[in-house]
C-alpha cells in the first residue's frame, strides 16, 4: 500500500500564497537579516565632519566592524529598523526606552589598540536636552590615543602615553600662522597641497608635510603651528574638567591650566582601579562614577558621599578610553568631554567603500582613489 497518499492529499489541501504575503514574508526577512548583520557584524558609518582630516574625509563612507571588538547586545531592544535614535522626516524618537537591557559584549577578536579608529556613542548625550539611552546616543569617530590604566599628557601638541611620545596619524593635521614677503599665495597652491581654511580664517589648516613644502616657497618668510602655551587655561575653549565644573570640592579651587595643546597629565581609568577622591581627582572622575557608572554622587559640607555613604575612595566598574581627532585643532573630542566609557564602544572603522565631494565638479564628485582604501 503506498502510505504517501496522504502527504499528496495534504500538499493539495494546502493554499498557495499570494504574491502579497510572498513579498511581507521576503521583506521581514531581509529586515530581520539585515538587522542582524548589522547588530552583531558590520555596519556602515558617513564621516560628516572633518574632525578626522587628512586620515578621513567629509563625504567618506565606511565599514565598520562590530566583531573586531566584539559585538554590544542591544542595551534598548524596541526600536524602529535603521533608525539609530530619530525618525527621518517626522523627527520623532526611534525607540522605546520602557525596556533597557544589561551592558554585554560578545568576545572580540581584539582589545582596542592604541591608534585603532573607532566609532563610538556621544557620550555627553547622557545630558539633557538629550537624556538618550547609551546605545541610540550619537555616533562619533575618533581615533584612540590611551586605553585603560594608560596616563596621558599633551606637551605642546604631542601627545605622550606613559611618558613617551605616541606615533601621530600619518594625516595628522593643525592651524599654522603663514608670513609671506607681502605677496599672496595662489589659491591653487593650497588646493594641491590640501589645505584648508585658507580662505575662511587667518590660520589655514594642514598636515606638517604641507607646512614643509609651503615654507619652501620664496614669498613665504615663516609658517609656524599655533601651539598654546603650557600653562594657559583658554577662558573661551574651556577644556575638561574645567568645562564642567560641578564636581569641584570647593568653588574656590582653580581650574586646571590646561588647553588643547598642552593637557595632563591624566589617568585614564582601567577596571578595577581605585582612585583616590579629593579636589583634585574628584572634577577629573566624578563623570564617571555619578554618570556613567550609575552611582549617586553627593557633595556635603566638602565631603564626598557615594550613594548615601561618605566615600574616600571609588573603585571603577569599566573601562575607559580617550578619544581624539586627526584634526587636532578642529575636533570635539576627549579634551574637551572625557573619558569614553568601554560601553560606549560601537565598533572599529575598517575600510571606505565610498568617497563623495559635495565640492568636487560633476566629473569629480567620486574620490576615485580612497575607494576600497582601509583606515590606518
Amino acid at each position: 500500500m503506498n502510505w504517501k497518499f496522504w502527504s499528496k492529499k495534504d500538499k493539495e489541501n494546502k493554499k498557495k500564497k499570494s504574491a502579497a504575503r510572498e513579498w511581507t514574508d521576503a521583506i521581514i526577512f531581509a529586515v530581520v537579516a539585515a538587522t542582524l548583520i548589522r547588530t552583531l557584524f558590520i555596519e556602515a558609518y558617513t564621516i560628516p565632519t572633518p574632525s578626522m582630516e587628512r586620515s578621513l574625509l567629509v563625504g567618506d563612507f565606511l565599514f565598520v566592524s562590530k566583531v573586531n571588538y566584539g559585538a554590544r547586545t542591544p542595551m534598548t531592544p524596541i526600536s524602529f529598523p535603521f533608525a539609530h535614535h530619530t525618525m527621518p522626516i517626522i523627527g520623532t524618537k526611534a525607540y522605546w526606552d520602557g525596556v533597557k537591557l544589561p551592558y554585554y559584549r560578545l568576545p572580540g577578536f581584539s582589545e582596542i589598540k592604541k591608534g585603532d579608529v573607532v566609532v563610538f556613542n556621544y557620550p555627553m548625550e547622557a545630558d539633557s536636552p538629550y537624556y538618550r539611552p547609551v546605545d541610540k546616543r550619537e555616533n562619533y569617530i575618533k581615533r584612540c590615543q590611551g586605553a585603560p590604566g594608560d596616563t596621558l599628557a599633551l606637551l605642546n601638541a604631542q601627545v605622550y602615553v606613559n611618558g613617551k611620545p605616541a606615533p601621530n596619524p600619518p594625516g595628522e593635521q593643525t592651524d599654522y600662522s603663514i608670513t609671506t614677503n607681502g605677496t599672496d599665495l595662489n589659491p591653487e597652491v593650497y588646493d594641491e597641497l590640501q589645505v584648508s581654511n585658507y580662505e575662511n580664517i587667518p590660520y589655514p589648516t594642514m598636515t606638517k608635510a604641507s607646512a614643509a613644502k609651503l615654507k619652501s616657497f620664496s614669498n613665504v618668510k615663516s609658517i609656524t603651528p599655533n601651539i598654546k602655551p603650557r600653562g594657559y587655561a583658554d577662558p573661551l575653549n574651556p577644556v575638561f574638567p574645567a568645562a564642567y565644573p560641578k564636581y569641584k570640592l570647593n568653588p574656590a579651587n582653580k581650574d586646571f591650566k590646561w588647553n588643547v595643546d598642552n593637557y595632563g597629565p591624566i589617568i585614564i581609568p582601567k577596571k578595577g582601579w581605585t582612585v583616590k577622591l579629593d579636589s583634585l581627582t574628584l572634577p577629573i572622575y566624578g563623570r564617571a562614577i555619578e554618570v556613567y557608572e550609575g552611582n549617586k554622587l553627593e557633595i556635603k559640607n566638602n565631603e564626598v558621599f557615594i550613594n548615601g555613604a561618605k566615600a574616600d575612595s571609588y573603585t571603577f566598574k569599566m573601562n575607559y578610553y580617550w578619544m581624539m581627532g586627526d584634526n587636532r585643532h578642529d575636533s570635539a573630542d576627549s579634551r574637551y568631554w572625557g573619558f569614553v566609557p568601554e560601553d560606549h564602544v560601537v565598533g572599529k572603522a575598517l575600510f571606505i567603500w565610498m568617497s563623495w565631494d559635495d565640492n568636487g565638479s560633476f566629473f569629480s564628485k567620486i574620490r576615485w582613489s580612497r575607494i576600497f582604501r582601509g583606515v590606518n
